[in-house]
Order: structure tokens, then C-alpha cells, then sequence
């Protein structure tokens, strides 16, 4: 009986995106080696195996390289059958658990992080875009403990984010997106999932991902003003 192929993941210390494949392998069972990435000096590795995005996460399956932390989750969900599902049985709820998967990164990813970096009328626009998504979120969420029910699925791994990052970014960009009687069920959600012992060992330090952040506020506010149309 052959050996199961080698399982890998480029990724970053500090990425929520990162995070998103290590989760989905924690959750299945799968060992693997972490390659950490200096995003400041990308590693020919790094440009090999993902040269359209020159971005991490990417997953290494044998000879195989998967990228798109999304694609990942699923990929790793189908290609390791043995673990807990990370994707819902039916076809119905699949989709719909794609659905706010994608939400996430097409709606509510680039209002929050306009609104953490920028100032004036610009970035209370953003916020409010970013308010009116998360209030989405809790809809969805409604009365369960994670998106998909009693497990971690999809959709929290997609939202990892707002789990464990907010506050960090909120720190280090010096603002107050999220007041502390704002989102209930997502407050309570973001404790369940950081508790989960299998996706809370992959979680970064909190203090680390601070000085981390503080560092390279320059940088992200540069990243949000170049966002903004011409």
C-alpha cells in the first residue's frame, strides 16, 4: 500500500486566508507542514506555484498545487473524505453555504478594510456598507451556533476574520467599527469558533498579530487608498 502524498500549505503567520486552509485541515484530520512566507520578499516556491495571484494561501497535495483559500477548503473537504464534512450534504444547503462563503469576500471584505484604513466621508461610507453586510451575517447566523449548525463549516471558516482579526485591526488602525452592543449573535459566534479546539490551535497570537499590524499601517493605508477609484 502506497504512502498518502505529502500534504503542505504556504501560507502567512498573520493571514486570516492562510488560516482558512490550515482550519479546513485541522478539521478533517490531515497532517501537514506550514511554509511560512515573507510576503515582503516572495519565495520562488511561493511564485511557482501560484503565479497568477503571487498570493498565499497555497495548498500542496503531492504534485498537485491548489490555490484561493475558498477553492481549498473545498478541495480539501472532497479530496479527504474520511473527516467531518466541511460542506453540508444536500445540494441545497451546499449552495447556499457557497453563497455566503463568497458573500464574505465579494461584499464584506473590502468595505471593512476601506473603513479600518481610511478617514472623513470616505470611510463612513464604508462602514456603513460594512454595518449593513454583517447585519446580513447575523441574519444568517439567526439561533445556531455556527452558520451550518453545530460544527464548523464553510461559511465560519470563510468569516474567520471577524472571529479573531477584527479587534486586532480595529487596535491597530486606531478605530471602532464594531460597538460591543452591536451583532450578538456574531459576538457569540466569534467565541464559539475561536473555542473550537481543533480551528483555535491554527489561530495566530493575538498580541503578535498587533505588533504585527501596527507595523504595517502605513502600508495597509496605502493598500485602501489605492483601492479607491481614480
Amino acid at each position: 500500500m502506497s504512502s498518502p502524498s505529502p500534504v503542505k500549505v504556504i501560507g502567512a503567520s498573520d493571514s486570516p486566508y492562510s488560516h482558512r486552509a490550515e482550519a479546513a485541515l485541522r478539521l478533517k484530520g490531515v497532517p501537514y507542514e506550514l511554509l511560512l512566507e515573507d510576503l515582503g520578499n516572495k519565495s520562488d516556491l511561493l511564485l511557482k506555484h501560484n503565479p497568477v495571484h503571487n498570493k498565499v494561501p497555497v495548498l500542496l497535495h503531492g504534485e498537485a498545487a491548489i490555490c484561493e483559500s475558498l477553492v481549498i477548503v473545498e478541495y480539501v473537504d472532497e479530496a479527504f473524505p474520511g473527516g467531518p464534512p466541511i460542506l453540508p450534504g444536500g445540494p441545497l444547503a451546499r449552495a447556499a453555504a457557497r453563497f455566503w462563503a463568497r458573500f464574505i469576500d465579494d461584499k464584506c471584505s473590502k468595505p471593512f478594510w476601506l473603513a479600518l484604513w481610511l478617514e472623513g466621508e470616505a470611510r463612513e461610507g464604508f462602514e456603513k456598507e460594512f454595518k449593513e453586510n454583517m447585519a446580513l451575517l447575523e441574519a444568517e447566523l439567526g439561533g445556531k451556533k455556527f452558520f451550518g449548525g453545530d460544527t464548523v463549516g464553510l461559511v465560519d471558516i470563510a468569516a474567520c476574520v471577524f472571529a479573531h482579526w477584527l479587534g486586532v485591526f480595529e487596535e491597530a488602525a486606531g478605530v471602532r467599527l464594531v460597538a460591543d452592543d452591536e451583532f450578538p449573535r456574531l459576538r457569540r459566534w466569534a467565541a464559539d469558533y475561536a473555542a473550537d479546539e481543533k480551528v483555535g490551535a491554527c489561530l495566530p497570537d493575538k498580541q503578535q498579530l498587533l505588533k504585527n499590524f501596527t507595523a504595517k499601517k502605513a502600508m495597509f493605508v496605502a493598500s485602501a487608498k489605492a483601492m479607491l477609484p481614480k
